[in-house]
């Protein structure tokens, strides 16, 4: 298997033939399709049952999907409304911030958790299915300031994809909040790759994928090794780039 230097590597080389080619090439269909796909993985990773077209009918044409919960028609717009947020503020170059990632979740559970959305929790959590117990919520005020401390001091100088994967990984392990922690952690390490000029990468939420992907996190909250989360996410990075480029035409 490639190390993760080298997949970095081959990440910077795809990306200046992105750069070159998104000049005449890129377009609106492209990215609203793309986008209509990370929210259908990301969801189906935290259980939704919207399939790819129905997810797209939901946020595009404001279909109503017979069989499917409320739950999970508002899953989808949210997660819409809330990278839909993310691109407007990446336009204003406005950094990543505290206010930024409680708008985030606000968005993502606007509807589902009125008491909830936008708070970090007050009370204790486990994660279900996994042996690692995030820190009790007196803890969270300072956590989470070293949370954004650590990308203060790395935003200039790590790599963006491991950046992008550090403030995924590092959220998921603090879970400051009650829920929509997964959700908001994929959309806060878009942000990071999308303001640098990254197209979204979409973790697959088949089966084989999600285990590889949960499997990564837990090794890196209870081993402290976030060596396979951070290649993980470069491939998923690198897969991501050159089904763009293939998009565009270019061979990779």
């Amino acid at each position: 298997m490639p190390s993760i230097e080298t997949i970095l590597a081959t990440i910077d080389e795809r990306k200046v033939t992105l750069d070159a080619l998104r000049q005449t090439l890129d377009n609106k269909t492209i990215k609203d399709a793309l986008r209509v796909e990370f929210l259908y993985e990301s969801n189906r990773i935290e259980g939704n049952t919207l399939t790819l077209r129905e997810t797209h009918l939901v946020i595009n044409e404001g279909i109503t999907i017979s069989g499917k919960s409320l739950r999970e028609h508002l899953e989808a717009i949210n997660h819409k409304e809330a990278i839909l947020w993310i691109e407007d503020i990446i336009a204003q170059d406005v950094p990543f911030s505290e206010h930024g990632l409680r708008q985030i979740h606000a968005l993502v559970l606007h509807g589902l958790d009125h008491d909830h959305a936008g708070q970090y929790r007050r009370v204790p959590v486990m994660i279900a299915g996994s042996a690692y117990l995030p820190p009790p919520p007196y803890l969270l005020p300072t956590i989470m300031n070293d949370y954004f401390y650590f990308y203060t001091e790395n935003k200039a100088t790590l790599h963006p994809v491991i950046l992008a994967a550090e403030l995924h990984e590092r959220l998921v392990t603090i879970h400051p909040f009650i829920d929509g922690n997964g959700r908001t952690a994929r959309l806060v390490m878009n942000l990071i790759l999308l303001q640098h000029g990254y197209p979204l990468a979409i973790i697959g939420g088949d089966y084989n994928n999600r285990m590889i992907y949960y499997e990564t996190l837990e090794q890196a909250q209870l081993a402290a090794d976030k060596s396979a989360f951070h290649l993980f996410i470069a491939q998923q990075v690198l897969a991501n780039l050159d089904r763009y480029l293939q998009i565009l035409g270019q061979v990779v």
